[in-house]
């Protein structure tokens, strides 16, 4: 089970299931929320327990941000068809983990503007994105021995379909995350580190002790057939993998042996004004350090020249901007690059 992060004191969000019952329940994670129009109201986040038997507990959230749709719909599918008597252990599924953005369709919060997987470990008494993210570190995690965070790039990224590696300084868990993003079964797999950034859900899941796969499905603000359907197998295919449910493992033939890294700051192509972003390639291609990514436009002045972008990396183009206005420091291209670390 995962280890307590923390011994600060609760918050005031309460819960209407047991987290630690077995059957299917079905309720939510509620906080009170006294905005101008709901005096003593609740921000409701749904989640379900599904338990039986003496296995490991895994938690599966999608919507950890609310635009990216694929994870919500595997977990929601989750929740109204796995049969209770074919779990071994606890599933703990949060469809709609940062529920104000997932009604809103927005990554962040529409309550406190907080983006959900930059808080952790939250705070029980601050605001509400934060308490949300403290609940789940103090009350879902230390109950938990494995973590699935079901992503894909939001509406302002499209994004080759993979599962994800959580790199850790543990050597056994980082072993754990390796072997869990394999049995993912997705056509990519990739070593993703955020910068380094550690106030993520899956980076605070591993400080907990948890096993821990993430993944980035398809994206750009909608649902994208191929990618759900790699989420949905590639769900059950981990889950089957720590144990939890009993399946036939479903890998397609088109995965990719090779082992991918997000090569730090060189992975990324920013934005250096405001402007439409053109890009030179299509996901999957081929690029190389130095060489144009794309150029920046200025509509509305149309007199200066277009200012060219270029990438920093070697690698396949993993990440691409969808929409075509951009701000300084903005994501235009992401280069997945090939993993030279060490592996445990």
């Amino acid at each position: 089970m995962g280890k307590r992060l923390t011994s600060r004191p609760a918050g005031p969000a309460f819960v209407d299931v047991d987290l630690d019952g077995a059957g299917r329940q079905l309720g939510h994670i509620s906080i009170p929320h006294s905005p101008d129009d709901d005096a003593w109201g609740t921000v409701r986040v749904p989640i379900a327990i599904i338990g039986n038997g003496e296995g490991p507990t895994v938690v599966v959230e999608g919507g950890n941000h609310g635009d990216e749709y694929e994870g919500q719909i595997v977990v929601a599918e989750l929740i109204r068809d796995q049969d209770p008597a074919a779990v071994n252990g606890r599933l703990i599924l949060l469809p709609a983990v940062n529920a104000p953005a997932a009604a809103a369709g927005r990554r962040t919060s529409p309550v406190d503007g907080l983006n959900y997987n930059r808080v952790f470990p939250g705070d029980p008494l601050g605001t509400m994105t934060q308490q949300i993210a403290a609940f789940v570190t103090d009350e879902i995690f230390p109950r938990a021995d494995a973590f699935v965070s079901l992503h894909s790039g939001g509406s302002s990224l499209l994004i080759l379909p993979s599962a994800a590696i959580e790199p850790c300084e543990d050597r056994d868990l980082y072993k754990r995350n390796v072997a869990a993003a394999l049995a993912f079964g997705a056509p990519k797999t990739v070593v993703i580190a955020n910068l380094g950034d550690q106030r993520t859900a899956t980076a605070t899941a591993c400080r907990a002790g948890l096993t821990t796969v993430a993944t980035e499905l398809g994206g750009g603000g909608g649902v994208i057939p191929e990618a759900l359907s790699i989420a949905q197998r590639g769900t059950r295919n981990v889950l089957h993998h720590l144990g939890v449910i009993e399946c036939a493992p479903d890998t397609p033939a088109a995965i990719s042996p090779d082992l991918l890294e997000l090569p730090g700051v060189a992975a990324y192509v920013f934005a250096d004004d405001d402007g439409v972003f053109e890009p030179f390639h299509t996901l999957g291609a081929e690029v190389r350090a130095g060489e144009p990514a794309g150029r920046l436009h200025f509509l509305l002045t149309p007199e200066r020249p277009p200012m060219t972008l270029h990438y920093g990396a070697d690698g396949l183009l993993y990440g691409l901007r969808r929409s075509g206005a951009v701000r300084p420091g903005a994501c235009c291209a992401v280069v997945a690059a090939p993993f030279t670390g060490d592996l445990p």
